[in-house]
């Protein structure tokens, strides 16, 4: 049952809230009292009993978190595994993928995440194959009708990230999932971004493999990430290894998992699961959709601010877009700009071309500020954020004076 949004309320609830105005959603988000409730309690938890007795104490809320990741997914609970980060679960479902073999292709959207290029282009260069990018539309997409014409019996795997690290472009997922269930090529979307920002539906995506990050916009606990993989392909995949878990020893030797736990270990943080358990918990309360529509409204807000300000550009492509906004500021490197926000109390990440190596290398772009917006954020900040960016790029030779700074929400 979803819940009418009320920001204030949320945001009391939002220790962080009451620190500055926090700009890097999309790096790790500000967790609720209750997320850090539920870690913390399970810590004390098993310092007095130990932590082997107090994760049985636990199974139920383990069991529930799964049921709503895979709610919040429109998949089935035994369809998701949770792994420690994004990067993880890629690389373990990655792994277990049928080997390359020379000559065979791998093809990934512009914007693919670095990690994840990063794993690819070892194994295609290990085996003599390749890694190609999609031709992107003139927003700057990834073009599914260009991916048709690319796909050959050499194809192993087809790569998107939906919603690219570096700005508010949102990739067509569902048009590249048609493509690629069409020819029968597995499909992984990388929606790390994606998770707790807009609504989210593997078969409508059609996608075989997905992973999204606990941190983000879930605002779950770092070190917690959801994997899915469609049943259909599981028998399809060996994984690196298994354990206790995910092959139990019997007579015969190792039986596997049937179902997505096959990529989890037995060890794990149960206190971080119970974390992004309650995390999940309010994302659904609240709604995506309701969700989305308000980080929309004000990333739109805080484009327009930016654009308004000389010597600024905003970076963003696409013609729908999300909440992460990406901007440069003349005469500055976005990590000087990162720093002279923090002087104020407001929160930016900074990305260069190793977050996603294709994209920028395309646009010949070295580095960006992304300020990502959730739906905690208020106008009020995204105004501050915008006239403190006024000030810096005004005063790009030297440090913000404190009569240019804009004063912090509640300072005297």
């Amino acid at each position: 049952m979803q819940v009418a949004m009320d920001v204030e309320a949320l945001r009391a609830q939002t220790p962080g809230c009451a620190i500055g105005a926090h700009f890097n959603h999309s790096g790790a988000s500000l967790p609720t009292r209750a997320t850090l409730a539920a870690v913390v309690d399970h810590l004390e938890r098993e310092a007095l009993y130990g932590a082997m007795e107090a994760a049985t104490g636990a199974a139920e809320g383990v069991a529930a978190a799964r049921a709503d990741a895979a709610a919040l997914l429109g998949a089935k609970p035994d369809e998701i595994a949770f792994t420690s980060s994004g990067s993880a679960a890629f690389g373990l479902v990655f792994a277990a993928l049928p080997k390359l073999a020379r000559g065979e292709r791998i093809l990934v959207g512009r914007q693919e995440w670095g990690g994840n290029l990063a794993t690819m282009r070892a194994a295609a260069d290990r085996a003599g194959a390749s890694v190609e990018a999609i031709p992107v539309r003139q927003d700057g997409s990834a073009d599914p009708e260009a991916l048709a014409r690319l796909i050959d019996d050499r194809v192993r795997l087809i790569s998107l990230t939906w919603l690219p690290a570096n700005g508010g472009l949102i990739n067509d997922a569902v048009a590249i999932g048609r493509i690629a269930r069409a020819v029968g090529v597995p499909y992984f979307v990388d929606a790390g971004q994606a998770v707790g920002q807009i609504p989210i539906d593997v078969e409508t995506i059609g996608c075989d493999m997905l992973k999204g990050a606990g941190r983000k916009y879930l605002r779950g606990p770092r070190g917690t990430a959801l994997l899915y993989v469609r049943r259909t392909l599981l028998e399809r995949l060996e994984p690196p290894f298994l354990d206790v878990q995910s092959g139990p020893w019997s007579e015969h030797g190792p039986v596997r998992r049937q179902d997505a736990r096959l990529f989890e270990t037995i060890e794990g943080s149960v206190a971080l699961l119970l974390g992004l358990g309650a995390a999940l918990k309010q994302a659904r309360s609240i709604g995506i959709e309701p969700i989305g529509a308000r980080i929309g409204s004000l990333a739109e807000s805080l484009r327009g601010g930016l654009r308004a300000i000389p010597g600024v550009t905003v970076r963003d492509l696409g013609a729908v877009q999300s909440g992460l906004v990406s901007f440069t500021v003349d005469g500055l490197g976005a990590q000087d700009v990162r720093t002279r926000l923090a002087q104020d109390r407001i929160t930016v990440g900074a990305n260069g071309v190793p977050y996603t190596p294709l994209d920028m290398t395309a646009r010949n772009l070295r580095e960006i500020v992304r300020a990502s917006v959730s739906y905690i954020n208020t106008e009020a900040e995204i105004d501050r954020l915008v006239s403190t960016v006024a000030a810096i790029a005004k005063n790009t030779d030297g440090p913000l004076r404190s009569v240019d700074r804009p004063r912090a929400a509640g300072a005297t």
